[in-house]
């Protein structure tokens, strides 16, 4: 389908009243391609087939026709929403819930593993109109009799290259295959391997075949930074930047109103002159903001995206998004507050290690790296204060008339004799209180610089499934080695070699053990070790004092339709199975090197063994 040359407004995209007016409060002027291309066939209950990049305003591509089309009176789930992550899972459902913001009854429900299944539970018995989940535990719900879709009406799979990357694509094939006939299906991928067009091709029909070719760029002479928050809070990091930078307007981006006006109070209260900028304000209020930012009234705007577009003020030096944007577009929209009409500008970008991800499809959709931005440390900060302090010493002694001021200290030494050094050293002491000018390093704070993110060695060649990292061996019969691996990058911690009660035989692969334990225990890929993968059974080297919450949600964890029923290599067995005798002897494994693989999953984790995983539910009895 080629893209329309005509530029239409989401006025002539037949949407319901109540979406438009979401639309219209949340910024959007005009739609992004791939929505002016997605929307109408969607609206129409046709399938479609669309390729586009990650970050160019999938969601609102599937999510406003579908919810222009739903039967409100109706209370079992209506739409299905198949994503990879458990993050993108839960912001497409908050992607969902804003846009539905005006339709009265509207229930959307993320599941996914790690998450109590009595909370899912419980919303599923309510009734839900649409559920976003990971297919894993869509699987799971579907087994127990727990999420009913013989009424379905629309499916969607969200970035399916990405759910074939981390094994999923069988788990997507089986979910399809026990829906209705008779349901619409929307598919969204950034490339087209040839085993997701199987699956469109063998499910969907006669889609709408769209594809869209990404022109988002950013400007040159913007630099472009992120700080990986780990263990430092965002408003200590945020606090440091401001002390470090040197800054002339600054405009930071947050999520929601609610957030403007609360961190706009915790930076005034630490000295900065910062304002809220929201939608709940009128326009004669914003206008007057934006006019002290611009006179210099002010140094510091908080927004959101919505409030931020159009916003045009060359004092603007510093764009910083300390909540990090939902797509690139938005994106390149923010970091395009600075750098204007020539000038150069700055661009940070706050990240945690669960959103590392959206970090490299930012690069990859603008085509211009990120650079990693060192903590500033006490004494960096402490350096800034004084050459600040020095400077405004300076520009007093150029600019003001200190006659009466020097008349009053010659006064006070011909009085009292002190050195005139002392006397300057009291005024600078009155002038900064007890709280004093400089900070002091706390006991044991020692943070450390950023790592530049390494590229995600655990990435496949879609086509061979296999990954680039990996050694293949040949298969002979030999017991489980019990002894673990250490992993290169965290020497320090302990390993433990687990075994999984599915094997070759049954189909597993790497990206199936490594995906569950990401979900599951929402473990990070890198602390995840040597995967060997024999007949019938697979190991893992874990960390080792994994908690028991943690080992008895990954137990239940499925792998390839089964119980993981993960143990440790000969330890003992949580349940009885003929792989745990002792005459059980697999073949020697395919073996596969996991020891550097590194992306951008979510975890709790701080790097020490006795601190991975974090239990999210009520192990299954």
């Amino acid at each position: 389908m080629s893209q329309s040359s005509k530029t239409l407004s989401f006025d002539d995209l037949a949407l319901s009243p109540e979406i438009l007016k979401s639309v219209k409060e949340n910024g959007y002027e005009q739609p992004s391609p791939i929505q002016e291309a997605s929307i109408p066939p969607i609206l129409a209950g046709k399938d479609v087939l669309g390729q586009a990049q990650t970050g160019t305003g999938k969601t609102a591509a599937f999510a406003l026709p579908i919810l222009s089309n739903l039967d409100m009176k109706a209370k079992h789930v209506q739409v299905l929403v198949l994503t990879p992550t458990r993050e993108l899972a839960i912001q497409v459902a908050e992607a969902f819930q804003s846009y539905a913001r005006h339709i009265e009854g509207f229930h959307v429900l993320p599941i996914y593993g790690g998450q109590s299944y009595d909370i899912q539970l419980k919303q599923l018995k309510r009734g839900v109109q649409v559920v976003v989940g990971t297919p894993g535990r869509v699987m799971d719900h579907m087994r127990r009799k727990t999420l009913k879709l013989e009424a379905l009406s629309t499916l969607v799979l969200d970035e399916a290259d990405e759910m074939l990357r981390m094994g999923f694509i069988d788990d997507v094939d089986w979910i399809l295959s026990h829906t209705p006939k008779d349901r619409q299906i929307a598919l969204f991928s950034a490339t087209m391997p040839k085993e997701v067009k199987k699956v469109a091709v063998n499910h969907l029909h006669n889609p709408v075949d769209i594809k869209i070719e990404t022109k988002t760029s950013t400007a040159t002479n913007i630099r472009q930074r992120y700080w990986m928050v780990s263990g430092l809070k965002k408003l200590e990091a945020l606090t440091r930047v401001l002390e470090v930078e040197d800054f002339d307007g600054v405009l930071i981006f947050v999520r929601t109103k609610m957030a403007t006006e609360e961190l706009a109070e915790k930076l005034q209260a630490r000295g900065f002159s910062a304002e809220a900028l929201n939608g709940d304000m009128v326009q004669k209020q914003r206008e007057r903001l934006v006019a002290k930012l611009k006179n210099g009234s002010i140094d510091i705007l908080i927004g959101t995206d919505v409030v931020a577009r159009g916003l045009d003020v060359e004092r603007i030096s510093h764009v910083i998004n300390y909540d990090i944007p939902y797509d690139t577009e938005s994106y390149v929209h923010r970091i395009g507050r600075t750098g204007r009409a020539g000038r150069s500008g700055d661009a940070i970008l706050f990240i945690s290690r669960r959103e590392q991800r959206m970090l490299r499809m930012i690069e990859k959709a603008t085509n211009s790296p990120i650079e990693p931005m060192n903590i500033p440390t006490v004494s960096d900060i402490n350096d800034n204060r004084m050459l600040r302090f020095k400077n405004q010493i300076n520009e007093t002694l150029a600019a003001k008339d200190l006659s009466i001021y020097q008349q009053l200290v010659d006064e006070f030494e011909n009085e009292t004799d002190f050195d005139p050094k002392l006397i300057a050293a009291a005024l600078a002491y009155m002038i900064h209180g007890d709280k004093g000018m400089l900070l002091v390093e706390t006991k044991g704070e020692k943070h450390e610089r950023n790592k530049p993110i390494k590229s995600n060695e655990f990435d496949r060649d879609s086509d061979s499934g296999r990954s680039h990292s990996r050694q293949q061996r040949s298969a002979s019969n030999e017991f489980i080695d019990p002894t673990p691996i250490p992993l290169n990058d965290h020497p320090d911690i302990v390993m433990e070699r687990f075994q999984v009660s599915v094997g070759r035989e049954q189909g597993v692969k790497p990206s199936n053990i490594v995906g569950m334990i990401c979900n599951e225990a929402e473990l990070e890929r890198e602390y995840i070790g040597q995967i060997d993968i024999y007949d019938q059974v697979a190991t893992v080297d874990l960390p080792a004092d994994m908690p028991k919450e943690i080992m008895d949600i990954l137990w239940n964890g499925r792998l390839c339709g089964r119980k993981s029923e993960i143990q440790k290599v000969g330890g003992g067995a949580k349940g009885k199975s003929r792989k745990n005798s002792d005459d059980y002897q697999p073949s020697k494994p395919k073996r596969v090197n996991r020891r550097n693989a590194k992306a951008g999953s979510a975890t709790k984790s701080k790097g020490k063994a006795k601190s991975f995983g974090k239990a999210k539910r009520k192990p299954k009895k």
